[in-house]
């Protein structure tokens, strides 16, 4: 099967990056979201991505012109009958997931492919919400979407071969580096950064030390480009949470359990950047 044309549920921070990537591909794109305000916020940040690239000359002004009109909007579910393949990646959360991937199994033509970009919820559970479980499969993005090379693609236990090796073809049509997980909570990735990240605000919490010294210890110590508070800031503490309950849900082992201050800080709704307040301040 070809994929000519692109669907995207939710316009967020990765949302918006995934349509971003797929239109730069040549893809029609269709991005959906629950509110035409939450669509123009996803594609007033494409178009600042796209600004971005034809100042640093990465871009020519009409290929950025190109990318934004293969991109079309909606609020309407029903308008993806007509794409080829959809991606969801809406909040992390099961029953959000259900719901969409109950709506799309009964919306799209029985050929199209239902990826989710879930960081830590099983594929199996969310496949079978379908009545296509082998068309159902994680493509995981890694954020921010435009600049990470990485994406995780999951096989779930009823995932066929055909369906694998299409979402593998399509993750290097948009230029990024695919690799096979298989399906356990966090997959690869999350399992092994979500506990760093939960272990860097347990050092917080017992008072091991400040925001950012912890931040710099891991940067210059280990070299890593982004400390792990101001990473989880970047890809938010609720979401943080949720992985972390996934996986001590999923394995029942306290390593995994989330730290007491984690929950905390979400349930006094300072998720991060995205509402100007996590680990630090970004009022300003």
């Amino acid at each position: 099967m070809q994929v000519k044309k692109f669907g995207v549920i939710g316009s967020g921070q990765m949302g918006n990056g995934i349509a971003q990537v797929a239109a730069a591909s040549g893809l029609e794109v269709v991005m959906s979201d629950i509110s035409s305000e939450f669509t123009a916020k996803g594609v007033a940040n494409i178009e600042k991505n796209l600004n971005w690239a034809v100042g640093k000359d990465k871009i020519s002004a009409d290929e950025r012109d190109a990318i934004l009109g293969r991109i079309t909007t909606t609020t309407e579910l029903a308008d993806m009958e007509s794409v080829d393949f959809v991606v969801e990646a809406a909040v992390e959360r099961e029953d959000l997931k259900f719901k969409i991937f109950q709506d799309l199994d009964l919306i799209c033509p029985d050929h199209v492919i239902l990826s989710t970009n879930t960081s830590s919820i099983p594929i199996g559970r969310i496949a079978s919400q379908t009545k296509r479980p082998e068309k159902v499969i994680g493509m995981h993005f890694m954020n921010p979407v435009p600049v990470m090379k990485l994406v995780e693609v999951i096989k779930g236990l009823a995932t066929s071969p055909e369906t694998f090796d299409l979402t593998w073809s399509l993750c290097e049509k948009f230029g990024k580096t695919p690799a096979e997980a298989n399906d356990f909570p966090g997959f690869i990735a999350n399992r092994i950064l979500l506990p760093m990240i939960n272990e860097a605000v347990f050092c917080l919490y017992q008072n091991v030390g400040k925001p950012e010294d912890i931040d710099t210890v891991m940067k210059l110590g280990m070299n890593h480009p982004m400390g792990p508070l101001a990473l989880a800031d970047l890809i938010g503490l609720d979401t943080c949470l949720a992985i972390m309950e996934t996986l001590y849900d999923g394995f029942k082992d306290s390593k995994y359990r989330p730290c007491p201050l984690l929950r905390k800080y979400v349930e006094a709704g300072w998720l991060g950047r995205k509402t100007g307040k996590g680990f630090y301040d970004y009022a300003k």
